[in-house]
């Protein structure tokens, strides 16, 4: 008992990082009903930013604090280039024309980082201690052993959850959020300012970014490939349903405890790997029954 709660905790506290980064995709689309292809991109960026920063910052005063804040610094100046050079231009544009744009500065952003801050793979270290920890040894024989890194990165993750969802559900900007989403001119009309709900909307979702960038950063290192990680997002929202923040919670939760579950249980029997497709084998199953997920609004268009 005490080794399945051991994997299933660990698959859990992964799902919070799965939702974290799905969250930036939530809050793009909730703003612009466009999924949004740069989200990789700018998890890889703001990482390669905030490495890049501390190595030059390493000799003054609070390097990790002045290297964050010239990183947050830098994404919301991004926020406003991309909503005045991009996205204004495109307002009341087909969303194909949208998801385009969010391509096209996703490949800017890759070129960008690499220009500047070069194409190494960067260790970073931000005081999470690495060491694991063993856990209720009183309750289950052998205890539950549990990594200190992930149970800081999922608390952190969680935390910047919460925040985002009341933030959603109880402010006037995130319901301005919704309405832009339903319907861009609807929202003009009604004196919603659409360039400045989109400068917000990108300015936390470059923030989230951050977040997720730092924590995968110190787990994995940080290189290119961390702009790969927003695939598994994908399953997330495919599950959880692109609108919904509670939804990539839920999400990232089952797609995480899966993954360990399978690996562990079902790997055996079928075959080692599964951890790797085992969420995109449930986003197409549900695809096929439930193509809005599980907490998505389902859309009937009448003739």
């Amino acid at each position: 008992m005490g080794f399945f709660i051991e994997v299933l905790v660990g698959g859990l506290m992964a799902g919070v990082l799965y939702s974290l980064v799905a969250l930036g995709f939530v809050l793009i689309f909730k703003a612009s009903g466009v999924f949004n292809f740069a989200q990789g991109a700018m998890v890889l960026f703001a990482a390669l930013s905030f490495v890049r920063l501390l190595d030059i910052l390493k000799d003054t005063f609070a390097p990790m604090l002045l290297s964050l804040a010239i990183t947050i610094a830098i994404m919301i100046v991004l926020a406003i280039a991309i909503e005045r050079l991009v996205l204004r231009p495109l307002v009341n544009q087909p969303g194909i024309s949208l998801f385009m744009a969010t391509l096209g500065i996703a490949y800017f952003l890759d070129g960008f980082g690499q220009a500047i801050w070069g194409s190494d793979i960067y260790t970073l270290d931000v005081g999470i201690p690495k060491d694991p920890v063993l856990l209720f040894e009183s309750v289950f024989e052998g205890g539950v052993l549990l990594s200190t890194e992930d149970m800081v990165a999922a608390l952190v993750a969680g935390v910047l959850v919460a925040v985002l969802a009341l933030f959603f559900q109880r402010t006037r900007i995130g319901r301005a959020l919704r309405a832009v989403a339903d319907d861009h001119q609807a929202a003009q009309s009604v004196g919603i300012p659409l360039n400045y709900i989109w400068v917000i909307v990108w300015t936390v979702a470059g923030l989230v970014a951050l977040v997720a960038g730092i924590i995968w950063g110190s787990k994995l290192g940080v290189q290119f490939s961390l702009s790969l990680i927003a695939l598994k997002a994908l399953p997330v929202l495919i599950l959880g349903g692109f609108e919904s923040v509670l939804g990539a919670i839920v999400g990232g939760l089952i797609i995480g405890a899966g993954e360990k579950l399978s690996e562990v249980y079902l790997g055996p029997y079928i075959g080692g790997g599964i951890e790797n497709w085992f969420a995109y084998v449930l986003a197409l199953f549900f695809l096929l029954f439930r193509p809005q997920g599980l907490f998505g609004e389902k859309h009937i268009d009448r003739v």
